[in-house]
């Protein structure tokens, strides 16, 4: 056996000629290419992989039909705040969709449609749960309209007519969405028949579809710590000999993966109560940011889906004493126990304004001053 003094003398020495900086991580990296004996192959992480084509193909139609959405919304408020609080802010539905799609933009064309006809409209495109208050409240912002603008100022059928071609873009992306979502359903089952990454807390089919797909198979990591590094979650590292410090988050890994788990940490800290007190802990007694401390929840969370699978065990919210939670427990437990003032959390969402130069502001606060002086000369003895 190695004495231990001697062990402790080659580690010290090793860590002393450690490289890690920028330049030599990316030159070691490539150094498997010319040893290609110790590389393994990664299936299903290309471009031919199914479920990795549709929940791209997905992700990006949802970011299309986000773009139409607020283009809409700029377009009812040219027609008044009254349209915005009739369709409560909430455009993705089919109901508004389809009643600016009929051409209903229009102010005189709604109120010759009359409120009867308006309210079965109403009824026919939302399955019977809003009829006739709805049509008196989009009645009342016609009118609304009316009163504010003149015709001579806007061409209300022109108007019209646009939102129209805006809403049945946005109606047909959702109809490819949700087709999209029933193909998307069915390869995850295909690949995860027993249900391990639904069972996640903030995870649902779509976004456990995305991290599956990503990520590839968990089970090919040779350690945890490798998908977390995978993912680019983990903070980077800048060493040169016994010089070192740790940056911002490594983001070397895949973009859409990290969005994923990102939405997902988000929901599983207010279910899961170890996950809710490391959030907790992180916002209230280190002071960390709203995002830094979800990127910590989502390396957690990445953790614990790939042991899951790995084990091929389904995950198990628990309190810290093991009694096994349900959701609605569990969501009860960390509003109780790990509850983030909302004053507190808007605080950590505000970025650091430090003080400096930036791309932004130019100005330096120990530059010289180009004008004369506002303090008298210090006279100087003879």
């Amino acid at each position: 056996m190695v004495p231990a003094e001697q062990s402790a003398d080659l580690r010290d020495y090793y860590s002393k000629h450690t490289k890690s900086d920028r330049v030599d991580s990316r030159l070691l990296a490539r150094i498997p290419l010319l040893h290609p004996d110790g590389l393994r192959p990664a299936v299903g992480l290309g471009p031919a992989e199914a479920m990795r084509r549709a929940t791209k193909l997905r992700s990006s139609l949802v970011k299309r039909r986000s773009i139409i959405i607020a283009r809409l919304d700029s377009y009812l408020e040219l027609l008044g705040p009254a349209w915005d609080a009739c369709f409560k802010a909430d455009l993705v539905q089919n109901t508004p969709l389809q009643l600016l799609a009929a051409g209903y933009g229009d102010p005189h064309t709604l109120r010759r449609l009359g409120k009867t006809r308006l309210s079965k409209f109403i009824w026919r495109h939302c399955h019977g749960h809003h009829s006739e208050d709805d049509a008196i409240g989009l009645l009342a912002a016609a009118d609304e309209t009316l009163r504010l603008w003149d015709d001579s100022e806007i061409d209300f059928g022109e108007l019209a007519d646009d939102i129209a071609i805006e809403a049945r873009l946005a109606l047909q992306l959702s109809r490819e969405i949700d087709e999209l979502g029933r193909r998307i359903e069915v390869l995850l089952h295909q690949q995860d028949p027993t249900g391990i990454m639904v069972s996640v807390p903030g995870v649902a089919t779509i976004n456990g579809a995305r991290i599956l797909a990503r990520l590839g198979d968990p089970a090919r990591f040779g350690s945890r710590a490798g998908a977390r590094s995978f993912s680019g979650l983990v903070p980077s590292l800048k060493s040169s000999g016994i010089n070192g410090h740790h940056g911002g988050p490594t983001k070397s890994g895949d973009a859409p993966l990290r969005e994923a788990l990102f939405m997902a940490a988000n929901w599983a800290r207010r279910i899961d109560p170890a996950l809710a007190h490391r959030y907790h802990r992180l916002m209230v007694q280190q002071g960390k940011h709203h995002n830094s401390a979800l990127r910590h929840v989502a390396t957690s969370l990445l953790t614990r889906i790939v042991a899951c699978w790995r084990t091929g065990q389904l995950y198990v919210i628990r309190d810290f004493d093991g009694t096994v939670l349900t959701p609605q427990q569990g969501r009860r437990l960390c509003e109780a126990r790990y509850h983030v003032a909302a004053e507190l959390r808007a605080q950590r969402r505000t970025g650091r304004h430090d003080v400096g130069t930036d791309r932004r502001r130019k100005e330096s606060t120990s530059a010289p001053s180009i004008g004369p002086s506002p303090h008298q000369p210090t006279p100087v003895s003879t």
